[in-house]
């Protein structure tokens, strides 16, 4: 009987005290709650230009300062496009950082990307919140999001545009050689091919849609194109037996497109195929991609007369004229939008060969174009793998696992001669040998430097 009330009083006890647990975690929350909205709103009144309050509330933030109100000042200085008065907001900032930068919003964000980083635990939600504004779907990307992040959220910077603002291509109509047309050999189209199905991406039409989804070889492919970065990487879509719908984000990372996936709303990065925001930022899911030639019309269509190619007839209105989209930005060396360093071993758009063996991120490697330009046959080594790049005379790079062969030169473009005297013959999925021996492609893509730098501040160059 004693007993049986030890017992009693003992699980009373624990309930009672799991009770006071739980309210206190509850009134903790809601206080928490209570202070995140209060924080979000008073930055977001400050959009409105009411000098009096504006004065008022920057007293108070100066009083209750927060090292995570630097990236909020900073949104609302960029979100105000020259609405309100910036030198409060200014004369605060260099109160509390000794930096100088004035009104320059991009020096800022600079100096801050390279500190460590320091937001609020509601920053998803003040990200949520302020760009709601520009697009109601994009409240889904952050809201509640603060810990479901493998990247810097302050690094995340709006586009410009809305979700699929830039328009996917999706199933689009294809051309038979013969049929397109509307292409001079000198246009530069990236080439795809799968199981031996062949197919051309004109550079004139991705470049207004930036992503295009297509089934090649069997295969679900999404071919993303980040102008900012200049590279096509074409992910396969499907992880683990499950297919993942992409689309446009509208944000940026490092002046990296972020894509989406339409059932969960994670924001993906483009340059490592991965979801880095929202509920599938803790997975381990990574797209395996496939190989992108760089070349001209003339060139692909001589080696493939079989190819298909994208029609004109995409279901939207552009102007397809060739080097017609983004001609201001891939005309001079400028960024569009800051990233955190450059690099100045090679101009920021000069562009590099980013081969992705296994092994590839912990040793990461960027060949300069140009430099592959003038050495047709160059062998390296990435994380184990030994490698060897073939050039031809447009440029174009394609890439195979070599082993342990030399090879010395290329013969008429076509084939390449190995240290032994044995003529290898160039396909785009393998390399084969006169005696019949086989070398397996590996997936590659071309970039600008300043892209990959930021992404892999650590990898080698050869230039």
């Amino acid at each position: 009987m004693k007993k049986s009330l030890f017992y009693i009083s003992l699980i009373t006890l624990l309930f009672f005290q799991f009770t006071l647990q739980a309210q206190y975690i509850a009134e903790k929350a809601a206080n928490y709650s209570a202070v995140a909205e209060e924080d979000i709103n008073r930055m977001l009144n400050l959009l409105a230009g009411d000098a009096e309050y504006n004065t008022k509330t920057l007293e108070e933030f100066d009083r209750e300062w927060n090292d995570g109100y630097r990236i909020m000042l900073l949104d609302v200085m960029y979100f105000s496009r020259g609405q309100i008065n910036l030198r409060p907001i200014v004369k605060l900032l260099e109160k509390k950082t000794g930096k100088k930068y004035g009104s320059d919003i991009f020096s800022w964000l600079e100096w801050l990307w390279n500190e460590d980083e320091t937001i609020t635990p509601y920053h998803g939600d003040w990200m949520a919140r302020i760009h709601k504004v520009k697009d109601p779907k994009f409240e889904k990307y952050f809201k509640g999001r603060t810990d479901q992040s493998t990247i810097r959220l302050d690094e995340v910077r709006w586009g410009g545009v809305v979700q699929d603002g830039i328009p996917p291509l999706r199933q689009p109509e294809m051309l038979s050689m013969n049929e397109a047309t509307y292409l001079d050999d000198d246009n530069i189209v990236f080439g795809v091919s799968i199981n031996g199905d062949t197919r051309a991406y004109p550079k004139r039409i991705l470049a207004w849609h930036e992503m295009f989804v297509d089934e090649i070889g069997g295969e679900s492919i999404c071919g993303v194109y980040c102008t900012l970065c200049g590279t096509v990487i074409a992910y396969n879509t499907v992880f683990e037996g499950k297919n993942y719908d992409l689309g446009t984000s509208g944000f940026l990372y490092r002046s990296n497109k972020l894509m989406y996936d339409q059932e969960t709303q994670s924001l993906w990065n483009t340059i490592e195929g991965k979801p880095v925001i929202g509920p599938l930022a803790a997975r381990n899911i990574e797209l395996s991609s496939h190989s992108v030639v760089t070349t001209t019309w003339g060139e692909w269509k001589k080696i493939h007369p079989d190819t298909k190619v994208l029609s004109l007839n995409t279901g939207h209105r552009r102007d397809y004229g060739e080097g017609v989209a983004y001609q201001d930005y891939f005309s001079t060396d400028r960024l569009m939008f800051n990233v955190p360093k450059t690099d100045v071993r090679l101009k920021n758009k000069e562009e590099v060969l980013i081969i992705r063996a296994d092994g590839y991120k912990a040793d990461p490697l960027a060949i300069s174009s140009e430099f592959l330009s003038r050495k047709q046959v160059y062998q390296n080594q990435i994380g184990g793998t030994n490698f060897v790049v073939v050039t031809d005379a447009s440029g174009a790079n394609r890439v195979f696992e070599s082993a342990e062969l030399k090879f010395k030169k290329q013969k008429n473009g076509e084939k390449v001669k190995d240290a032994e005297g044995q003529f290898w013959t160039v396909e785009e999925e393998r390399m084969i040998s006169d005696d019949g021996r086989v070398l397996a492609r590996l997936p590659y893509h071309r970039m600008f430097w300043f892209a990959w730098y930021n992404t892999y501040p650590n990898s080698r160059l050869v230039r």
